[in-house]
């Protein structure tokens, strides 16, 4: 199940396929004027455009007046919900509030005079809308959702919407864990649409769903495309496409949990990308071994998402040195990436380019993705080596702030004038001499 690669013989075409994530690059690119199409169809037709896309692509047929989820079905959802499925989502919410309150606090408006009576600075606010779109094709995934609107609802984005698929082969319905988490944190405009045509109706606005000036939630090849085709009309798009993660391991880890740990990010589906990275074969040998025993204990469309991730996507690769693992995982730029060593600490110091990182097996992927508080939202795509995870951060925007006072004018003024003439522009200049200026 797991392929094995050797870094040293892998030709520049390999290490491309590797790179860019295997068929989900090559799937996109197919993908794309299909994409094009739907998204131009729901920014002219509107809602009978998203009617139609989740006929045709979901098998779901609702009218308009469906498209908004109701206080019944959120009343629904907290009395259906199960009692511990409840219980583990108010501790996510909690962990990963904690972590956003925390970064809130080190994200505050500032002034600083940097000479006398010249004082800059800056206002930090929330932005003022934001759409958070949730998947739904392949699972139930209200730890998404809760990874996305939890750091908006800290940072006191004033409008919020949530765009979820309907539950797969179902009657329309949103998935109750998807709604307990929206009622959690207050957030009651969620609408049941297509993934992709759900994108353009948040970019662009319908009769039933408000335009927004940010979309932001990971998806399919199809929603992460939708993603990139509203950003050139002018919307802030965070787009995350497929999961991908990579371990990082020497001779001290565990096989048993190497093999869990690479399983638990290869079930996501075909298109997931995952890379088992050691100097040492009798790591790899003993990896390969328990992934195939635990494998086969997983149902058959997990399994199948796995032999994609570990054969065809990802697998091991040997290397010549724990420093050259280092290396290739910076060249990866994973968005998961597990160090799996002796010493994760020393190693992590090493690691430049990762959405998170992960300090030894105590922390499978599983806890980051749900409980550890961290982001799970994060860059994919070779992203995680300029950006990183959706946090507070990504709903704050800062608006700079000056204040001179007479004499601290007169200190720059001469510098002003200079550069305005130099420039060009007389009115810059004058706007100096006008005020005493020479």
């Amino acid at each position: 199940m797991m392929r094995q690669l050797v870094w040293n013989e892998m030709t520049d075409a390999d290490k491309a396929w590797v790179h860019q994530r295997g068929s989900a690059a090559q799937s996109a690119d197919e993908l794309k004027p299909a994409i094009h199409a739907l998204v131009e169809d729901v920014r002219t037709r509107g809602d009978a455009a998203l009617l139609d896309a989740l006929a045709r692509f979901d098998h779901i047929e609702i009218d308009a007046s469906g498209i908004a989820v109701t206080p019944e079905e959120f009343d629904q959802a907290m009395v259906r919900i199960d009692h511990g499925v409840h219980t583990a989502i108010k501790q996510m919410l909690g962990n990963i509030r904690a972590f956003n309150e925390a970064l809130l606090e080190r994200r505050q408006s500032w002034t600083a005079e940097i000479a006398p009576g010249h004082t800059i600075g800056e206002k930090i606010g929330p932005v003022a809308n934001a759409a958070l779109f949730c998947p739904s094709g392949k699972a139930s995934y209200p730890s998404v959702l809760a990874q996305v609107a939890t750091p908006a609802v800290v940072a006191g984005v004033p409008q919020l919407s949530v765009i979820v698929p309907p539950a797969p082969g179902g009657d329309g319905a949103v998935d109750d864990a998807v709604l307990v988490v929206a009622h959690e944190l207050g957030l009651t405009n969620v609408y049941r649409v297509n993934g992709p045509a759900g994108v353009a109706a948040a970019a662009f606005g319908t009769e039933t769903i408000p335009a927004h000036g940010m979309i932001i939630g990971p998806g399919s090849p199809p929603v992460a495309l939708a993603q990139l085709e509203v950003r050139s009309h002018g919307v802030d798009t965070v787009v995350l496409g497929p999961t991908e993660s990579m371990v990082v391991a020497d001779e001290s880890a565990d096989p048993v949990l190497l093999a869990a740990d690479l399983l638990n990010e290869a079930e996501h589906g075909t298109d997931s990308t995952v890379l088992l990275v050691t100097a040492s074969q009798s790591v790899i040998d003993a990896a390969a071994a328990e992934v195939k025993r635990q494998a086969a204990l997983l149902p058959d469309v997990r399994r199948e998402a796995a032999a994609s991730a570990l054969g065809a996507n990802g697998g091991a690769i040997l290397v010549d040195s724990i420093g050259k693992a280092i290396d290739v995982a910076n060249w990866f730029a994973a968005e998961h990436c597990q160090l799996a060593v002796a010493d994760p600490w020393a190693t992590a110091e090493l690691i430049e380019h990762a959405g998170e990182l992960l300090l030894g097996q105590n922390v499978p992927f599983s806890v980051g993705n749900f409980t550890l508080g961290g982001p799970a939202a994060l860059p994919t795509g070779g992203w995680a080596n300029r950006a990183g995870g959706i946090t507070v951060e990504q709903f704050l925007k800062a608006g700079a702030i000056g204040h001179l006072t007479p004499d601290a004018l007169r200190a720059v003024a001469d510098s002003t004038i200079a550069l305005s003439d130099h420039e060009g522009f007389d009115a810059h200049g004058n706007a100096i001499r006008i005020r005493g200026g020479n």
